[in-house]
C-alpha cells in the first residue's frame, strides 16, 4: 500500500541522524522526519526526543518525485488551546517535577524607570545619554579605530 499526503501512520524508529530521523511505517514503506518536525520545541539533540526501535504515530506531509516520504510527530499531537501546556506534557512525559510548582508565569515589568514620563521626557532622556556616550567615545579616539573606511 502506498502512503499518501495528510495520513497518519503507526512507525518505528529505525535510525537517527543530526537532521532527522528515519521510521518504518505499518506499511512497510520508510520516510524521514526533520528534525523540525519531532516536537513541538526546539530540538537540539534529536536523541532527547527519540530512541532506534521507539513506536510512533507519524503523519505524512510530502512525497517528492523521487518517491521520498516527509514525515512529522509534531502534527499528530493533539492541538491545545495553550501549546505552553502542550510543550510541558511532551518534555516531561505529562508529569510534573514532585515537590515543583508551577511556576507563576507573571508579565515582565520594564526595567527602566520610564513609567509615568510623557514621549517627550523619555526621548529628552534618551538624547543626552545618547551624546554623553558620543563624547566618551570620541574623546577615546574609538571613532577612527572602529571606523570601517579607509584613511
Amino acid at each position: 500500500m502506498q502512503s499518501k499526503v495528510g495520513e497518519i501512520y503507526e512507525g518505528k524508529v529505525t535510525g537517527m541522524t543530526a537532521f532527522g530521523a528515519f521510521v518504518k511505517l505499518s506499511n512497510g514503506e520508510t520516510g524521514m522526519v526533520h528534525i523540525s518536525e519531532v516536537a513541538p520545541v526546539f530540538v537540539r539533540d534529536i536523541k532527547d526526543h527519540l530512541t532506534e526501535g521507539q513506536d510512533v504515530k507519524v503523519k505524512v506531509i510530502g512525497i517528492n518525485e523521487a518517491n521520498k516520504i516527509s514525515l512529522s510527530i509534531k502534527q499528530t499531537m493533539p492541538a491545545s488551546p495553550d501549546g505552553e501546556q502542550k510543550r510541558k506534557k511532551f518534555q516531561n512525559g505529562g508529569q510534573r517535577s514532585p515537590g515543583r510548582p508551577a511556576p507563576d508565569r507573571q508579565p515582565r515589568q520594564p526595567q527602566n524607570s520610564s513609567a509615568g514620563m510623557s514621549f517627550e521626557d523619555m526621548m529628552a532622556k534618551f538624547k543626552a545619554e545618547s551624546d554623553e556616550k558620543m563624547s566618551a567615545l570620541k574623546r577615546s579616539g574609538g571613532e577612527q579605530r572602529n571606523s570601517r573606511r579607509g584613511k
